[in-house]
């Protein structure tokens, strides 16, 4: 295999959680070489004892958990791992040694707490004037919201995104995973890279701030324009909130999950033409409903909208969702199984495009993980490491990369500066 895209490109993880580790885990999987740079005392991995709420390999914790979190495992991936003090003076002159020989640095925190540390951007830019840097908080490094803190559930919430994911008859609704922070993370990995590029041209790096509601607004587009507000008479008119339609999509002729035989068994089928509304009648066996006036045209199927969903379910419910995925893909109909996370494992579709990878790691075992959603034609990459230990990268990167003497290492290790093992 050739060289990845981006080897010889040294990047610092300064985050926590999933919306800056997923940045850098992209860069890693690209061929970086990203060093996580963790606390002893404040570690979203977990410390010594089992974190309420966290899941671990076969549901043991182990002896030592922070190594065996299934999160942090699946989101840090190709990464090395030092531990180190910031808050320390010695901790924090290490961390400017690494800043010089590096080319990004993502970090997640609050926006004071760099500045606190002394380790904004104007600082590390004195440093290394090639460093791109990227800063991503909830609502920004400016502006009223600035000091707020929130995760991806609470920016989903307040970009309106849990209020067009819901049902006619329901509140809002999130959505399943942390979405803000995943969309996030990737605005941070590709604005990274494009700062990169910047700095062939002027040899300078760049400071990113990257907020994560305007990451999920961004993503909110049809909904800011169709409900943007209108200017009267020198004021705003308040705009009515979108139709909450659960499964339905008003852009198409008809969209919808519907229940299959067996248990917990469901199908999405979604219509977005006339064509494709005959095709569907045809393959479900042309029958006489379909040709009655309620259903003659596309105004008739939305006005009878509900009894249409109880005879398309008539038929959905004789066939496995499989079944009925393979017979209206068949014709051309956008159908897919509603499957569960747990079958994605068994996924021949996913199993035949090498999806899954199998990787082992010393202290959680061999597992399946998630493989690169994209597939370059020479350098495809793969899970080249498994997430590391904690601070298991610390001779490497104080001893090697640093140049520190083995006799300072062992003194700052015993002024709690560099750290082998958390302590929370």
């Amino acid at each position: 295999m050739e060289r990845l895209p981006l080897e010889g490109l040294r990047v610092l993880d300064l985050s926590q959680v999933y919306a800056g580790p997923l940045a850098a885990r992209t860069l890693a999987d690209l061929g970086a070489e990203v060093i996580r740079v963790e606390s002893a005392v404040r570690s979203t991995r977990g410390g010594p004892r089992p974190q309420p709420g966290a899941v671990y390999p076969q549901g043991d914790p182990g002896r030592r958990p922070f190594n065996r979190s299934a999160y942090y495992n699946e989101v840090n991936r190709n990464k090395l791992a030092v531990g180190l003090d910031l808050s320390k003076e010695a901790g924090r002159d290490i961390f400017k040694k690494l800043v010089a020989v590096s080319d990004a640095l993502i970090e997640n925190f609050s926006p004071r707490v760099m500045a606190n540390f002394g380790l904004d951007y104007p600082v590390l830019e004195g440093i290394n004037p090639r460093l791109v840097m990227v800063s991503i908080s909830a609502y920004g490094q400016t502006g009223p919201y600035r000091g707020y803190v929130s995760f991806g559930r609470g920016i989903e919430a307040m970009t309106g995104l849990s209020d067009v994911t819901a049902y006619e008859d329901s509140g809002p609704i999130g959505p399943g995973i942390a979405y803000a922070d995943a969309v996030a993370g990737l605005h941070a990995a590709f604005a990274v890279l494009a700062a990169l590029r910047e700095r062939r041209r002027t040899g300078r790096g760049r400071y990113i701030d990257l907020s994560l509601r305007e990451s999920l607004a961004a993503m909110m587009g049809e909904w800011l324009v169709s409900l943007s507000p209108k200017r009267m008479g020198g004021c705003f008119r308040r705009v009515e909130r979108p139709p909450r339609a659960g499964n339905r999509d008003a852009t198409g002729l008809f969209q919808g999950c519907y229940r299959c035989r067996g248990e917990d068994d469901w199908i999405a089928v979604a219509i977005q033409s006339e064509a494709e509304w005959e095709a569907f009648c045809r393959a479900i066996g042309d029958p006489p409903w379909v040709r009655e006036e309620r259903f003659a045209d596309l105004l008739s199927r939305l006005r009878n909208r509900a009894e249409l969903d109880r005879l398309i379910e008539g038929w959905t419910i004789r066939h496995t969702s499989e079944e009925a995925m393979r017979i209206l893909q068949g014709v051309g109909v956008r159908a897919g199984a509603v499957r569960s996370v747990g079958e994605l494992f068994s996924d021949r579709h996913l199993r035949a495009r090498g999806f899954f990878e199998k990787i082992t790691h010393p202290e959680a075992g061999t597992h399946d993980y998630p493989g690169l959603p994209w597939k370059l034609g020479l350098t495809p990459g793969c899970i080249r490491a498994p997430a590391p230990c904690f601070a298991e990268h610390n001779a490497y990167v104080f001893g090697e990369l640093l140049g520190i003497p083995q006799d300072r290492i062992a003194a700052l290790e015993a002024e709690g500066v560099i750290v082998r093992t958390p302590i929370r």
